[in-house]
């Protein structure tokens, strides 16, 4: 907007100065004194007021263009915080899809740690029961082998007190000799049998361990993101 200067005009005028003045000065005659002239200048009211209107005018425009400027500057650095806040929006927004993709995969292992710490569990409970089936197996051998014993123990004592059937007894002894070698053969068997299963309830047990142990850190993981 341009703003019009406001337009003094002054005029001009000559007003002749008086002459000067003669007084009465005692043995001097006449002195001449010159005294000074204060002139005004004559201005119309309609250019005062244009003068007054124009300097409210460019006062205004001056402090319009001043908030102008400021609301610009306002403007600009609201844009740019609204693009700084949608860049850091965008950041965000990434790395929330990666921990979410982070909490799948660790989902994903927690729950095959629970499955393999289900198989685990339920092969060391088959490995108990059958080495409690074992256990049941070595104690009838080992019931029958001491069975065995005392009778050969009785056929023993018999063979001694009858000589007659000494022969008879003899061979009875070496019948139940063999069937206690068999019975202990089957009770070492069944003994070697037990420690193996013993041995794998005690392996799947290690494991087991192991597993709960991995299952709790991926808890822990899982928690901590």
């Amino acid at each position: 907007m341009k703003t019009e200067a406001p337009v003094s005009t002054t005029a001009k005028t000559t007003v002749p100065f008086p002459a000067p003045a003669k007084t009465a000065v005692r043995d001097s005659g006449y002195a001449a004194t010159d005294e000074p002239v204060h002139i005004l200048p004559h201005m119309a009211p309609i250019t005062i007021v244009l003068g007054a209107l124009a300097v409210i005018l460019f006062v205004t425009v001056v402090v319009l263009g001043t908030k102008l400027g400021a609301r610009n500057t306002t403007i600009v650095q609201n844009q740019n915080r609204a693009d700084q806040r949608e860049a850091a929006t965008m950041q965000l927004q990434t790395q929330l899809d990666e921990a979410k993709a982070g909490a799948a995969k660790l989902q994903t292992q927690l729950n095959e740690a629970k499955a393999g710490a289900v198989e685990l569990a339920s092969r060391r409970d088959e490995a108990k029961a059958g080495a409690a089936d074992l256990q049941v197996q070595l104690d009838k051998a080992r019931a029958i082998s001491n069975g065995f014993q005392s009778q050969m123990e009785d056929a023993k004592v018999a063979s001694i007190r009858q000589q007659g059937e000494a022969e008879k007894a003899k061979a009875q002894t070496a019948v139940m000799q063999g069937q206690l070698d068999a019975a202990k053969a089957d009770a070492a068997r069944l003994q070697t049998q037990l420690d193996e299963s013993r041995a794998n309830a005690d392996a799947l047990q290690v494991k087991l361990d192991k597993n709960e142990i991995e299952l709790a850190q991926l808890k822990k993981t899982r928690a901590k993101n």
